[in-house]
């Protein structure tokens, strides 16, 4: 029984930081609605200052001192990032703000690395809770008690802020209406930034704590990204009493179900998040939203066949990529063919996200599936290459039916952190399922027919299907099941008036949109050879966002563009510099702002100014004034 209360007593301790994360996650969210990726990175800021302060500032302001003071450093950064940044993006699709902050998220692993070096660093003990204490004959570190004592502190602190100051006020009303509030005379700009700026000092404060207990290093972000999401979305988006009830339990899960569930101890937070989304789909704490927010693609209109020049201008692209292997090396074709697969993937995201107005955050669930289908049939089954390919996919397909049976129910935010607990349960299975999966090693020997082993002919394997593919979601996009998704994606309520089964029309999307990206990973799994766990994980889900919102998510062609933008300049940096993240994160940024629209969308913005503009030249004032008119409708 001692046990087990030194256990409860350590997950009340980690509860304490990650409730400190979640709540500066919660409350920039609940203001700005700004999804913010890079929340993790501030958290390892905040430990890396902490650490550097508390090792040459100790006989000046002391541990403690250096605690705080590195807490209000990444503070203060957190508060030029807002002014600097994403002022200039809080009009643009919440995606975007998306991609903005997880472009600085690599910049951040970079920058660490350079500035503290690749390797862990120890932390100071925290003076006068160096010692253990005896709980029940066990040893609990008195270090652990402090942490259990800060979180109600903290949590209390917040209630006082947020009900008994101006501040505190003003920020309850903007969670609640934020038009209000600026229609009541409220600068909105600095109150968004002191609001950014409190909830980076929690997450850096979180990261600063975390010294005496953990080494700090560069993958700090990652790892409590993914968990402060989930106690978010638990607790309620915007609830600080959610984010800490849901941090406890997180926590204590985590304790407990390495003991109790040692088989499903990865997955079983995620198997609670995606309970409680579908037992109560905006958290346990949280407030149902009454006003739909714009989705994904709802700008797209008018939808349009190619006309003749386009078509033309498309087949003349396709022969060019078709006849790369008759001049480019097998390194070259290499990279073609994994660019290829990948413009399939986002290919597919992207018909989910303009056409279904649902963004996904565990695409790469299916992708992953796919390659896990199709390693299966041929490691276990000996199938070969042809049935793989026909039969692998399915278990991407299966994988979509049950999961976007639930995913579609719910909408916004709530669905994407749907769809990204079932792909971290499914990458979690493929990590811990040893005996058929191979676990963190994999499977290997996952190699082409012999008809297309040669590097030239599966490139144009894989051109073909991904092309054929492609039209085959365009034409879909036309066809009256189409329409019907697009009439969904725009209004629900008008789609059920005139007869559409929205959910249904959703669900069958989301079932292809999976198919499609699983086909795409058992075309990867060929062309690399192996499988591994990595091809569900989040990162493989956000490189699928990063390229659908480069290209431009409210474009029909933008996906195509966006991977082969983002996968060249990936590849290519990697081979190019040691700081390839700091280079992609600096360039994504930029995009994000100077190309809101992504880059196709930028482009057929300025082409339709100048058509217009040509057009207008050409007419005489009076038909010139009616068509500015007519525009203006």
């Amino acid at each position: 029984m001692s046990f087990y209360v030194v256990q409860f007593l350590t997950g009340l301790a980690s509860a304490a930081s990650l409730f400190l994360v979640a709540s500066g996650l919660s409350i920039i969210f609940g203001v700005t609605r700004i999804v913010n990726f890079a929340h993790g990175a501030f958290y390892m800021l905040g430990a890396y200052m902490a650490f550097t302060l508390t090792e040459r500032l100790s006989g000046t302001v002391g541990f403690w001192g250096g605690i705080v003071l590195a807490a209000l450093a990444v503070a203060a950064v957190g508060a030029a990032v807002e002014m600097i940044l994403l002022r200039r993006i809080y009009k643009s699709p919440e995606l975007f703000q998306l991609l903005a902050t997880f472009g600085l998220t690599l910049m951040v692993e970079d920058l660490v690395v350079i500035l503290w070096g690749p390797d862990d660093l120890l932390g100071r003990r925290a003076p006068g809770f160096r010692g253990a204490i005896d709980v029940f004959g066990q040893n609990l570190p008195s270090y652990d008690l402090f942490l259990i004592v800060i979180g109600p502190v903290v949590l209390g602190a917040l209630w006082l802020l947020f009900h008994r100051t101006r501040w505190g006020v003003l920020v309850r009303a903007a969670t609640q209406d934020r038009d209000m509030v600026a229609a009541l005379g409220v600068n909105q700009k600095w109150l968004f930034t002191s609001v950014f700026a409190a909830g980076v000092f929690l997450a850096a404060l979180g990261g600063a704590l975390q010294i005496p207990r953990d080494a700090v290093n560069h993958t700090m972000d990652l790892r409590i990204i993914v968990d402060v999401f989930v106690v978010v979305v638990i607790g309620g988006l915007g609830s600080i009493t959610g984010a800490f009830a849901a941090a406890v339990l997180v926590s204590e899960l985590n304790a407990f179900g390495i003991l109790v569930f040692p088989k499903i101890s990865i997955i079983l937070v995620f198997l609670v998040m995606a309970a409680v989304l579908i037992v109560r789909p905006w958290g346990l704490f949280g407030k149902a939203e009454t006003a739909p927010r714009r989705t994904p693609g709802s700008a797209v209109r008018p939808w349009r066949p190619l006309t003749f020049a386009e078509r033309v201008a498309v087949a003349l692209v396709f022969a060019a990529a078709a006849s790369l292997p008759l001049f480019g090396g097998n390194y070259a074709i290499s990279v073609a063919t994994e660019i290829v697969i990948f413009a399939l993937f986002a290919a597919s995201l992207h018909f989910l996200m303009s056409a279904g107005g649902l963004a996904s955050f565990g695409h790469a669930a299916y992708f992953g599936l796919g390659s896990y289908g199709v390693a299966l049939l041929a490691k276990l089954a000996g199938a070969p290459m042809l049935v793989c390919l026909l039969a692998g996919p399915l278990l991407g397909l299966a994988g979509a039916v049950v999961f976007g049976f639930f995913a579609v129910r719910l909408s916004g935010v709530y669905f994407a952190m749907l769809t990204l607990a079932f792909a971290q349960i499914a990458w979690s299975v493929a990590f811990q399922w040893v005996e058929v999966t191979g676990g963190d090693n994999g499977l290997l020997g996952i190699w082409p027919a012999r008809l297309v082993a040669t590097p030239a002919r599966f490139y144009w394997l894989s051109l073909a299907i991904s092309a054929a593919l492609v039209v085959a979601l365009r034409v879909m996009v036309f066809s009256p099941f189409g329409y019907a998704l697009r009439a969904t994606r725009d209004s629900a309520l008008r789609g059920e008036a005139i007869g559409i089964d929205g959910k249904r029309v959703q669900w069958i999307a989301f079932v292809i949109a999976g198919t499609i990206a699983a086909v795409a990973g058992a075309l990867f799994a060929y062309l690399k050879g192996s499988v591994f766990p990595d091809s569900l994980g989040i990162s493989l889900s956000v490189d699928g966002l990063v390229m659908v919102l480069l290209g431009g998510v409210e474009t029909v062609s933008g996906a195509i563009v966006g991977a082969i933008v983002y996968k060249a300049l990936n590849i290519w940096l990697v081979s190019q510099t040691e700081l390839s993240k700091l280079v992609l994160g600096g360039l994504i940024i930029v995009l994000v702002v100077a190309f809101p629209r992504g880059i196709v969308g930028m482009a057929e913005l300025v082409v339709d100014r100048l058509r217009r503009r040509a057009q207008l030249s050409a007419s005489p004032p009076s038909a010139a004034l009616a068509q500015d008119i007519e525009s203006a409708k």
